[in-house]
């Protein structure tokens, strides 16, 4: 068995000005590609492996259309050198988005379909915050999407995948794809798979699978910051028998649908002021405070300073802020050196609309890795501490903190840009809480515009007929 793989991996918020190019992607090409630890799975199954390229970056603003090009290029050029196949795997995320196009993951498939031809076993693991179109479920024998949210199930789900795949292509069965969209988008901070009603959602997901003629049933939330006509919520289920997998994406539809309204933020969750006046109260440590309109890792710009002013006109005693972006602040805290005393500017580095503070800093560490665009500088503003980035970045292990000489359990109050708090950091706050902040991904979500998408929404209309349609894609039809 001859199988490729590659894919991208990123989620673009629409609502952002900044777009990401080339430099901000992690590249895996050829046999780095198998070497890296999360395709580490791969190496089993006894399948010929044909690694190509995977593309990452930390979510973001749309992709240019240099960057994108350069990718899929090079690609398919890898791609077309592999042929002839047995099986594709694609490690995608599905909430890219690219200037100028509307289905950036429909246009990479299809690329890839239209190359390795009608026989070839194609699958794709997706995060479960990605939207899914007509022309990707047409291209597609497999899919699998995560479970979890926070994502502590990647591995796994790259493994369901991989699985389908190999038995597809051992046994000759032939897999499809049936889906039906669900006119809902939710935040994930309102559809945490910890939180009621997603739990019980998602864990019923296994039982789908059991299901004769099934192979792996999903449910995906989408990605609501994208306003392009393919945002949705969905079901899609793998299968060889197409009326049982239309019968569950109905199922899965239809609860989803019926649920939509009982959704809720699972922290303490309220606006800025409020949120650290609530903060300023508790006694308990370390109360980790997450500045949820900012957050790297759901598209956020990561450059916004307004948690940090907030909290010096409080006068704020205890803090850790991780982190802020801002390049041309942490040059500035190099040039001065550690011990140095400086006016800074901090905030606004990337998105000029981003709140920013001129304050009298002291730089109390640098990180100097070796890159200039992955130094680190630590500043002491009174009694708040704030960690400057020069690429954007999240704050979102221990390590990321105990790199730099923190404990992040021993800290009054820890800011981070997230919404709902990572697997490392959840277990340790005491508590959470989540303040409504602005940015391009902020949780107003009944006044994002809502110019390009499809059809009526749940919320931006609360009430209207729905019933699940499923579609088997086309190669199953």
């Amino acid at each position: 068995m001859r199988i490729a793989i590659g894919g991208i991996h990123t989620e673009c918020s629409t609502y952002s000005p900044v777009l990401m190019v080339q430099e901000d992607f992690r590249v895996f090409r050829g046999v780095d590609l198998l070497e890296a630890e999360y395709f580490s799975i791969l190496r089993e199954g006894g399948a010929e492996l044909l690694p190509l390229l995977h593309a990452r970056a930390v979510p973001g603003g749309p992709i240019s259309r240099a960057a994108y090009d350069a990718f899929k290029d090079e690609f398919l050029e890898r791609l077309k050198t592999a042929l002839p196949l047995d099986g594709l795997y694609l490690a995608m995320h599905g909430a890219m988005n690219v200037e100028g196009m509307d289905d950036a993951e429909g246009d990479w498939i299809s690329s890839a379909r239209a190359l390795v031809g009608p026989d070839v076993v194609v699958a794709a693991s997706y995060d479960l915050h990605g939207n899914v179109s007509q022309t990707i479920i047409d291209q597609l024998d497999i899919f699998a999407a995560y479970r979890t949210a926070p994502h502590i199930d990647v591995r796994e789900t790259m493994v369901r995948a991989w699985t389908m795949l190999n038995k597809a292509l051992k046994t000759g069965e032939k897999p499809g794809v049936a889906w039906a969209k669900i006119p809902v988008l939710l935040p994930g901070e309102k559809t945490s798979t910890e939180d009621e009603p997603a739990k019980s959602l998602y864990a019923a997901l296994p039982d789908y699978d059991a299901r004769s003629g099934v192979w792996d049933a999903n449910f995906m939330i989408g990605y609501v910051w994208a306003d392009e006509p393919r945002a949705t919520a969905c079901a899609v289920v793998t299968g060889t028998d197409k009326a049982a997998a239309k019968a569950i994406a109905t199922e899965i539809a239809q609860s989803y649908w019926d649920a939509r309204q009982d959704f809720r933020f699972g922290p303490v969750t309220e606006p800025l002021d409020t949120i650290l006046g609530i903060a300023e109260r508790t006694a308990t440590r370390p109360i980790i405070l997450a500045d949820s309109g900012d957050n790297p890792t759901g598209g956020g710009v990561g450059d916004r300073a307004d948690v940090l002013a907030a909290l010096i006109e409080r006068n704020w005693q205890g803090a850790l802020l991780g982190g802020i972006t801002d390049r041309p602040a942490v040059d500035a805290c190099f040039a001065a050196g550690e011990g140095a005393a400086l006016f800074l500017k901090i905030g606004g580095s990337l998105d000029p609309q981003s709140p920013s503070v001129t304050v009298e800093a002291r730089v109390v560490k640098l990180d100097d890795p070796g890159a200039a665009d992955q130094r680190q500088a630590v500043v002491a503003i009174g009694g708040i501490t704030v960690i400057l980035a020069a690429r954007r970045r999240p704050y979102h292990m221990i390590s990321d903190f105990t790199r730099l000489g923190f404990n992040p359990k021993e800290v009054r109050l820890l800011v981070v840009k997230s919404g709902y708090l990572s697997p490392e950091l959840a277990p340790i706050a005491n508590p959470n809480f989540m303040a409504l902040t602005e940015g391009v991904i902020n949780q107003d979500i009944e006044n994002l515009p809502n110019r390009r998408r499809d059809g009526d929404f749940y919320p931006w209309k609360p009430d209207f007929d729905y019933s699940p349609t499923p579609v088997l894609s086309a190669r199953w039809r």
